[in-house]
């Protein structure tokens, strides 16, 4: 089943229930929300675009990013969702690995991806060809999709510091969709979700189940994350759902607790994408009362693997109350989760090992990519990556994220992804790139940097090369970088060198 026939649905039923809004004014109502898309994915038929097709979407937050991705779905293809931080060259690979043909844009990233060379149809949503797209003739329906059709391609880098992409396919996102209403949170047509993260992530994966529900859709005029935004938005529409990085939670009860905002209107903020320290989501809700859930997830597994319950979070009277709250909570409805060993064994409570999933809302395997597939799924076991232990009661702690992965405000940065690129400079002769903690992103890059390289040389590097979040936020000279027997640089003394230091 398609999974936009949740749309068209909800607009038989319900046409002028309010859908999808730019801060606090309407864009258009589920049967206009319908139109448009029906409209934009005729246009794309038009084009060529045939069912099982990928096309892109690299924009910033704005309600046309929902009617150019259920377009994509009317139309029978799949949506690629690009994170609109990243840079053109960064794009480009992307576009080339997905054989994307058509790709949506936004005003001001659209000249990136010209300059960056990308072949295909680039589609600017203040462009003719949009606006042409809008006044189309529509499909009729959208087109019929097999549960295990590729609706969602979603690219994730790699220890080899090449994206993959991660194949999401309509069951997996109807699951992910229902899961959310039994492990996460009720939703109704009162509710609102906003999207004051990227909508290319996690934030966007749950627009789905509030499409199903008829709720509001709102992104925010700002087009990001600025905390009187959301507060103001929030009262305004009441009722507000919303995805937030644990650094987002962090600096709105820094900015709540400053300028006496109380979170009014705010129902439900999910967190995730990074690690949450314990004093600060006591501190949050301290102050914005019982309106956090914790979920764990990766692309793999997109939003899936456990939660951590409203009650949880905020339960002050439970004898471990704070080991709970430090865990990532139980596995989600959809799943199984468990401990492995080194060869993949189920380890008893408390035991250290992987963590290990399985069930509808794991991917299938990676584009065409056999072999990181057959490493990654094991005997129908998700392979994460991530270490940690689960207690009696299921709940689950990570005590190490997957292996050296630095998380800089919610987003992923991948160290040999950077380090690739500074070893292209002619004076660097060997590089490493490792996360320092960092009191508002959580982490920010450091590289460790062996050569005669200047440290503004090699900013202006990576600035020409990848996203400008994943730019190293300080170079430092060493003589040679530790290493064990073998020859593998030992990061583990990187980091402590870096604490020595702090």
């Amino acid at each position: 089943m398609n999974i936009a026939l949740w749309l068209q649905r909800q607009a038989q039923l319900n046409a002028d229930r309010p859908a999808l809004f730019s801060g606090r004014d309407m864009v258009a109502d589920y049967g206009g929300f319908h139109q448009k898309a029906s409209r934009v994915a005729g246009w794309l038929v038009a084009q060529g675009v045939r069912p099982g097709d990928r096309v892109a979407i690299f924009m910033k937050n704005c309600p046309d990013y929902l009617i150019a991705q259920y377009a994509i779905w009317y139309a029978g293809a799949a949506a690629v969702p690009v994170n609109a931080k990243l840079h053109g060259r960064e794009v480009a690979y992307i576009l080339g690995n997905s054989g994307t043909g058509v790709t949506f844009t936004s005003p001001g990233l659209t000249e990136a991806l010209v300059e960056a060379g990308i072949e295909g149809r680039l589609v600017d949503i203040s462009g003719p060809d949009y606006t042409a797209a809008l006044t189309h003739a529509p499909i009729a329906e959208p087109v019929h999709r097999a549960p295990e059709d590729l609706a969602w391609l979603f690219y994730t880098s790699g220890t080899t510091g090449k994206p993959k992409g991660v194949v999401i396919t309509h069951r997996m996102l109807m699951g992910v969709s229902l899961a959310y209403g039994f492990d996460v949170d009720e939703v109704s047509a009162e509710d609102a979700i906003l999207y004051a993260a990227p909508m290319s992530h996690g934030a966007g994966l749950y627009n789905m189940v509030h499409v199903l529900a008829g709720a509001r859709h709102v992104c925010p005029a700002s087009g990001g994350f600025d905390e009187a935004e959301i507060f103001d938005l929030a009262r305004h529409f009441g009722r507000v759902q919303m995805f937030a990085a644990p650094t987002m939670v962090k600096r709105m009860t820094d900015v709540a607790k400053a300028t006496g905002e109380s979170g009014e209107g705010l129902r439900t903020v999910v967190y995730a994408g990074g690690p949450m320290y314990l004093a600060d989501i006591i501190e949050a809700v301290d102050h914005f009362g019982p309106v956090f859930v914790q979920i764990y997830g990766q692309g793999e597994c997109p939003m899936g693997i456990t939660a951590l319950s409203r009650h949880d979070v905020t339960d002050r009277s439970h004898p471990r109350w704070k080991e709970r709250l430090a865990s990532v909570g139980r596995a989600q409805s959809t799943v199984e989760v468990r401990i492995g060993d080194e060869t993949g064994a189920a380890l008893p409570a408390g035991s250290h090992g992987e963590i290990m999933v399985r069930g509808d809302v794991v991917m299938p395997g990676y584009w065409q990519n056999p072999e990181a597939t057959e490493k990654t799924l094991v005997d129908g076991w998700l392979m994460t990556g991530d270490m940690g232990f689960m207690d009696a009661d299921g709940y689950v702690t990570l005590q190490d994220r997957s292996k050296d992965l630095i998380i800089s405000g919610g987003s992923n940065i991948y160290p040999r992804e950077v380090e690739e690129v500074l070893l292209t400079h002619p004076q660097v002769t060997e590089a490493s790139v490792v996360g320092r903690p960092h009191p508002e992103w959580g982490e920010e890059v450091v590289a460790f940097i062996v050569g005669d390289a200047d440290p503004a040389d090699l900013d202006r590097l990576c600035t020409q090369n990848i996203a400008r979040f994943k730019r190293p936020k300080a170079y430092l000279s060493v003589a040679e970088l530790p290493k064990n027997n073998y020859g593998k640089v030992l990061k583990t003394e990187l980091r402590r060198m870096l604490e020595e230091q702090s």
